[in-house]
């Protein structure tokens, strides 16, 4: 994926960081990250894995008075590093709550789970504002005790324009030259049974080409209705699910006319909006467009239009590559999905 715009180094505190000054933000789990740069930002390259047969050595017992004292002592080191690590006592307990019915069951071994978060904002006459992408990683042990003992190859494409971030745990090191997340000191534990962000990305750009959905819209008077004209634009790079455009109208007596659309829609005359759905967006339908009309109005009056979707194709070219025991080196049973999901995507 081409990238444009992405000078300096770190996140800016501008909403698209163009030019702006370079500082931190804080993530969702509450730790600082500053700006980027350095050895830990290089991009990581595909691990491969040494695995030695020596036998399994036992992991840390969580719950006993010992193994109790070791974690904590571990997630009181990722609280002081702002950290926020929310382990409740059930989950740290052998014998889990007697009661309450059947509980859900949590698939085991080890979770990784991708997922990017898009703010896009594109200009109604053409052209875009600014798309920001956000990226975490996220790390979730359930199941053995030595599961805990680990850790995760990491390979990524070009990725050009991306900046990478891993946990202040996590050696930089370590990631910067073999793509791989461990702890600092492979002797030490990951927490179970709670999500620990381990990498994080960020992508800025003003490039229209990057954006995976592009949306145009033409308002036009004639008589006395309002014609409208709105098509969409998808990137062959991802496939798109759960498409829905919002396109806000003006109160209206009588739903609007449609008459012409790929896909389906709806009008929520409570809301005063023409919602335009598409179930997925593939090869077989990358464009698409409809046409509605409703009573002469002003033009400005069917923006901002409202886009959202998901998607399983991430615009950073990352998986993880294998789990390995950090004490003799064997394959660790993991599972995940990845994920993309629309913060805030609009035309304005």
């Amino acid at each position: 994926m081409g990238g444009g715009g992405m000078g300096g180094s770190g996140y800016d505190d501008d909403r698209y960081g163009m030019g702006g000054r370079s500082g931190g933000y804080e993530d969702e789990l509450g730790y600082r990250v500053g700006g980027f740069g350095g050895a830990g930002m290089s991009r990581p390259k595909a691990e491969e894995a040494i695995k030695s047969q020596a036998g399994p050595t036992r992991g840390l017992k969580l719950g006993g008075p010992k193994g109790g004292t070791n974690t904590n002592k571990f997630l009181a080191s990722l609280a002081a590093e702002g950290e926020d690590v929310a382990m409740s006592m059930e989950s740290l307990a052998i014998n889990p709550k007697p009661g309450g019915g059947v509980p859900a069951v949590a698939q085991d071994g080890v979770s990784l789970k991708i997922e990017e978060k898009l703010n896009v904002t594109l200009k109604k006459d053409g052209g875009i504002e600014g798309m920001e992408v956000q990226g975490t990683m996220m790390l979730e042990i359930r199941g053995g005790e030595e599961d805990a003992f680990i850790r995760v190859g990491v390979a990524t494409g070009a990725n050009e324009g991306f900046q990478f971030k891993t946990h202040p745990n996590i050696d930089k090191q370590l990631h910067a030259e073999q793509g791989i997340l461990g702890l600092k000191d492979p002797n030490r534990p990951f927490p179970m049974g709670s999500p620990l962000g381990v990498l994080k990305w960020r992508y800025q750009t003003r490039d229209e080409s990057a954006v995976p959905l592009a949306i145009n819209c033409w308002p036009s008077v004639s008589g006395g209705e309002s014609f409208v004209s709105i098509e969409y634009e998808a990137s062959d790079r991802m496939d798109l699910h759960n498409v829905v455009i919002s396109i806000p109208l003006p109160p209206l007596r009588d739903p609007p006319q449609v008459n012409q659309v790929d896909g389906d829609f709806n009008y929520d005359g409570r809301r005063n909006v023409l919602r335009w759905e598409i179930q997925m967006i593939d090869r077989s339908n990358r464009n698409g467009s409809m046409e509605f009309a409703v009573p002469a109005t002003d033009g400005g009056n069917f923006f901002p239009i409202s886009v959202d979707f998901t998607s399983k194709q991430t615009l950073c070219d990352v998986r993880v590559a294998e789990v390995t025991r950090t004490t003799d080196g064997s394959s660790v049973k993991h599972f995940g999905e990845s994920t993309v999901v629309c913060e805030s995507y609009q035309v304005v």
